[in-house]
Formats: structure tokens, C-alpha cells, sequence
């Protein structure tokens, strides 16, 4: 059997009383927001390198 869990031991998680399906939404939007800042820093990146004349 593969499960790490066998092994090592996992507890349970206490459940933290927010709803799933509200959970999943803030989590969901949450990521949402990390993309994009993401995206940004990854344009910010590729003008910074294009300036010190390190693009393709």
C-alpha cells in the first residue's frame, strides 16, 4: 500500500466551521487573485530582463 499516511500518521483536521461550499468560493477567488499577480510579475520580469538585453 502506497498511502504515506500508513506510515508516517496523519490526523484528522479539526473543521474550522466556515461551509464548504463558501470556503471553496473565497479559495477559489483567492486563486483567482494569484493568478493574476502572477501574470503581472511574470510581464515585469520579461520587461526587466528585455532592458538589461536579455530577451530572446
Amino acid at each position: 500500500m502506497l498511502t504515506p499516511g500508513r506510515y508516517v500518521g496523519a490526523q484528522a483536521k479539526e473543521d474550522d466551521g466556515e461551509p464548504f461550499g463558501e470556503k471553496m468560493k473565497r479559495l477559489a477567488a483567492q486563486w483567482r487573485d494569484q493568478q493574476t499577480e502572477a501574470h503581472n510579475l511574470d510581464r515585469a520580469i520579461a520587461r526587466n530582463l528585455k532592458e538589461l538585453g536579455y530577451d530572446r
